[in-house]
């Protein structure tokens, strides 16, 4: 009777060992499959995230295409900005180099003369390197009653306040503004200087008879520079012609 027990014992155990070892495979798969939702779930996140980024981007892209519209616009003004008659005319206008430098250098020579003449008027005549005798008279000529306006304002004051005038507005500065008003200022003011010298002229060769070689020099730098402005005036006048539309 004990020999049929421990056989039925022995015989119960492994049936209860492979029940527990299959209990243990099933919750290790049940674990396993556990897993395979918790992977997939992650992945659902994942797809969800990317969808979530793709409706972010489309909720900002209008934004940025009005923005990017924006610009476009703003870049397509400045183009036909840069492109307008006026604007090209403006680029035009300016004179070129070649005479801008020689305005200035002959505003700074009949500016060099002027204060020359300007120290012997208020020194003595006699520092001047010039004849005084016969037809050139330099002392004659600066001593006269013609070399004072309306008795006040001495010719060589006047002559040495009219280039450092025309040198300010011969400067690369002055040549690269645009306002109308520095060219007319600038060729009206040769214009006057102009007129000026002709009187001078007539003085000393109708009423005193004399030549100053100083003043003489003071003259053709005038004539010259006056020249040039005119010169620079006409080739602003073809570039704004040439610069208005076609009717």
């Amino acid at each position: 009777m004990s020999d049929r027990r421990q056989g039925r014992s022995a015989s119960a155990q492994p049936r209860d060992g492979g029940a527990k070892s299959g209990g243990t495979a099933t919750r290790a798969g049940s674990g396993n499959s556990g897993g395979t939702p918790g992977q997939g779930g992650n992945g659902t996140r994942q797809g969800n995230g990317r969808a979530h980024g793709v409706r972010d981007q489309r909720t900002r892209s209008p934004g940025t295409r009005s923005q990017g519209r924006y610009q476009s616009t703003q870049a397509r003004a400045g183009a036909q900005a840069a492109a307008s008659p006026t604007v090209r005319a403006g680029t035009r206008y300016g004179a070129p180099l070649w005479l801008q430098l020689t305005a200035l250098a002959l505003s700074l020579a009949g500016l060099g003369v002027s204060i020359y003449l300007t120290v012997a008027h208020y020194t003595s005549s006699s520092i001047l390197a010039c004849s005084d005798n016969g037809l050139v008279n330099c002392a004659k000529v600066t001593t006269s009653p013609e070399s004072i306006i309306f008795g006040i304002f001495p010719v060589a004051v006047l002559g040495l306040a009219f280039y450092v005038f025309m040198v300010a507005i011969n400067t690369p500065w002055a040549w690269r503004s645009q306002l109308p008003a520095i060219w007319w200022a600038r060729l009206g003011g040769i214009v006057v200087g102009m007129a000026f010298v002709l009187y001078l002229v007539y003085a000393e060769i109708i009423e005193i008879g004399n030549i100053c070689l100083w003043c003489t020099s003071v003259h053709v730098i005038t004539l010259l520079l006056f020249a040039v402005l005119v010169f620079g005036a006409s080739l602003r006048s073809g570039a704004r012609a040439a610069a208005k539309p076609a009717r």
